[in-house]
């Protein structure tokens, strides 16, 4: 005969099962996720860009999507990561808006710093815009071509420049 303090195996497994499954529904649905992710699909192949982000609305009528905190963007079809506070992906438009400490990289080192950035998707194109009484900073990676071993030309040099009275 078993001692009573003793259950079978299957049995306590269903015990098991009974208290974490509701638990671990419960805690799905009350506590939100510390970053949520959206996955838009791009007319060119269907390739996926991604953006993550503390809090995301989307506004089925306007088909807008809008990101706030910590925003990442990444988009591998076209080599570019981006960070901002908030971004908004019109998918109509085929466009997103960066805003709030914008920084974006693409494969190869080339880089954009601004207030607010407009990516427009079919364009390949970056518009942006500094803080006031500030500038935007873009750093690209330009390659010296090569002429038969030896380097081009070195560039002129540069006048100084004359202050204004």
């Amino acid at each position: 005969m078993m001692p009573s303090y003793q259950l079978p195996r299957a049995q306590i497994r269903r015990l098991a099962l009974n208290l974490v499954l509701p638990a671990t529904l419960l805690g799905a649905m009350v506590i939100p996720p510390q970053m949520q992710t959206v996955t838009a699909q791009t007319s060119e192949g269907n390739r996926p860009l991604t953006i993550r982000s503390d809090v995301q609305e989307y506004d089925a009528k306007s088909q807008v999507v809008t990101a706030r905190g910590n925003v990442q963007m990444l988009y591998p079809a076209r080599q570019i990561q981006a960070t901002a506070t908030q971004a908004q992906y019109f998918s109509k438009e085929r466009r997103i808006d960066f805003s709030g400490n914008v920084y974006i990289l693409q494969q190869g080192g080339n880089s954009i710093r601004a207030e607010r950035v407009t990516y427009l998707i079919d364009e390949g194109r970056f518009v942006a815009l500094p803080q006031s009484n500030r500038q935007v900073e873009s750093i690209y990676m330009v390659q010296d071509s090569e002429m038969g071993g030896q380097s081009a030309k070195p560039a002129p040099k540069t006048p100084d420049l004359k202050g204004s009275n």
